[in-house]
């Protein structure tokens, strides 16, 4: 993949310390510890995965925590090794991260943000986590982000797909592998477009936290700019469990396609509920009525079971790519746990990987040394294609999925069929775009630590 194929504004900053410091006891502190925050020792380097175990995102979160623990076994030179043997850079030979084993800590963000900064910040300050990586929700995600930046360690987002993250939130000390709600509306929009035409009349239930407001974004964003025209749009409690209420005004809101920008449980369950109201099967403007999710993952599709038949959304990656690197993990996966990795599985191991390959390839635990090893870095074999890690917003970019609910799977796990891959230009957008946040935002100062 050629540099010259992505667009570029400004350059990273790094080795300065900047940001406020987050107090930590002084056996953490970076003095008379190789100048960083929580420097490892001879023989071991301790990982921080905080994911939710409960919550209506613990699914994702089993199966995030499921992927560390296989990325560990992999990097201290257990198991086949994985996508080692795939991934493009080959620095990584199993004996851990610069000859240190690598231990992991664990926490719970509940998928609530307070939970995600306490549990974050304990692994910083008792365990000695030199960095953090995890999450299901993207109000989680830029809350640990922050802390990250503030303590002085890297920060490898897990599930976000909220802009903020590495929008108008993002931070010299973050980065996400993950893609976006501005790269599934220019993803999604034009398969819309073609399967249910331009003359459409959208209601949209969107969660209300970050994700859900900037998925919303870029999909009414985008299916307005093809013709569509959006009818309303209805804020849910990501508590919520039954959406009974919020469906039944659908019906008779002049709308034809119902906009479901949830994730996790909360899809299962409002989709579940708009199928039992009968919109699967209404007419509205004289048009078979549709149902879109967004963001779609295989355990949403397991849960929600039948009723994702037919449905379109998009997705990071997928268990069924015949590629190199996604089939490595699928059977070291496959192996280990019985079962198929779902994305958020996918992306958590590559960012642990990608975390390793950047201080082994800098050299140096220090964070600002992996940050500018990660600065604009160009991989392939881990299992979504030529990928960048753009510099300027510490943003991957990729080719996205467009998915579909399959009308005859041949197993539990067969749920999902891909109908298009997106190439990444098409999903390509400058680091100052309006739904990024525009010029105001910033990544700020790289941090070593206190």
């Amino acid at each position: 993949m050629s540099k010259s194929n992505f667009t570029r504004r400004g350059v990273l900053k790094t080795g300065a310390v900047g940001g406020a410091a987050l107090a930590l006891p002084q056996y953490l502190r970076a003095d008379g510890h190789a100048g960083f925050t929580n420097a490892p020792g001879d023989s071991e380097v301790v990982l921080g995965f905080n994911v939710p175990q409960t919550g209506p995102y613990a699914d994702e979160g089993a199966d995030e925590l499921r992927a560390y623990e296989l990325a560990v076994e992999h990097l201290n030179g257990g198991g086949d090794g994985g996508m080692l043997n795939t991934f493009s850079s080959k620095v990584l030979d199993g004996t851990g991260i610069l000859g240190r084993e690598v231990k992991y800590v664990t926490g719970d963000t509940q998928t609530k943000s307070d939970a995600a900064r306490a549990s974050a910040r304990s692994m910083i300050e008792k365990d000695g986590a030199i960095m953090i990586t995890g999450g299901s929700s993207s109000g989680v995600a830029v809350a640990v982000q922050a802390l990250c930046q503030e303590a002085g360690v890297i920060f490898m987002a897990g599930l976000t797909h909220s802009n903020d993250t590495t929008g108008k939130d993002r931070k010299a000390n973050g980065f996400r592998h993950f893609f976006n709600s501005y790269m599934t509306g220019a993803a999604l929009a034009p398969v819309l477009a073609a399967n249910y035409g331009t003359d459409r009349k959208a209601y949209h239930l969107t969660a209300d936290y970050n994700w859900g407001y900037t998925t919303e974004e870029a999909i009414v964003s985008s299916t307005e700019a093809m013709g569509w025209e959006t009818v309303n749009s209805v804020k849910t409690p990501l508590t919520q469990t039954d959406f009974s209420s919020y469906i039944a005004p659908v019906l008779n809101s002049g709308a034809d396609v119902l906009v479901l920008n949830h994730y996790g449980g909360n899809m299962v369950n409002s989709l579940t509920n708009a199928v039992q109201f009968g919109l699967r099967d209404a007419v509205a403007n004289g048009k078979n009525f549709e149902i879109v999710v967004p963001l779609y993952s295989r355990l949403m599709a397991r849960g929600a079971g039948a009723n994702v038949k037919g449905i379109y959304g998009s997705t990071n990656w997928h268990w069924s790519l015949q590629d190199e690197g996604s089939q490595a993990f699928v059977r070291s996966f496959g192996t280990k746990y019985g079962f198929p990795p779902s994305q958020a599985a996918h992306t958590t191991y590559v960012q642990t990987l990608l975390y390793a390959d950047a201080v082994t390839r800098a050299g140096s635990f220090a964070p600002c040394a992996v940050a500018e090893a990660l600065k604009d870095y160009e991989f392939d074999g881990l299992g979504n294609g030529p990928t960048l890690y753009r510099g300027d917003d510490h943003q991957c970019f990729k080719d996205v999925l467009v998915v579909r609910g399959k009308e005859n799977p041949e197993s539990e796990f067969d749920l999902l069929e891909i109908v298009e891959v997106t190439p990444v230009d098409q999903v390509m957008y400058a680091p100052d775009h309006p739904q990024m946040g525009g010029a105001d935002a910033s990544l700020g100062e790289c941090n070593n630590g206190a």
